[in-house]
C-alpha cells in the first residue's frame, strides 16, 4: 500500500491514493486540482522514505471534491454572583480532498 504523510495548515494527514481527506479550507474552488508539496514521509510497501523535514521530489495532486462546515461548538462561560455570561458559537471550515497521485 502506498500512503503519504502530509501538512496542510500546519496539521498532518495521512493521503492514500484513491481515498478522501479533510483538511482546513483551501482558497481553491470545487473541481480544481491541487498539488501538495510538503510530504514529510514517504511509504511504498516496505519502504519508508522520511524527510529532513521534507522528501525531495514528491508530490500529491489531489482534486477539491466540497468545501463544508464543520458542527457547530458552544463556548460558554459563566461567573456565579457576577452578572458575568458569554456565550459564542464556533464552527471550523473544511475541504475534502480526492487524492489522485502520490509521487
Amino acid at each position: 500500500m502506498k500512503y503519504a504523510i502530509i501538512e496542510s495548515g500546519g496539521k498532518q494527514y495521512k493521503a492514500v491514493e484513491g481515498e478522501m481527506i479533510e483538511v482546513d479550507r483551501l482558497a481553491d474552488e470545487e473541481g480544481a486540482e491541487v498539488e501538495l508539496e510538503r510530504v514529510l514521509m514517504l511509504v511504498d510497501g516496505d519502504n519508508y522514505t522520511v524527510g529532513t523535514p521534507e522528501v525531495e521530489g514528491v508530490k500529491v495532486k489531489a482534486t477539491v471534491a466540497a468545501h463544508f462546515k464543520g458542527k457547530k461548538i458552544i463556548v460558554f462561560k459563566y461567573h456565579p454572583k457576577k452578572r458575568y455570561r458569554l456565550k459564542k458559537g464556533h464552527r471550523q471550515q473544511y475541504t475534502r480532498l480526492a487524492i489522485d497521485k502520490i509521487g
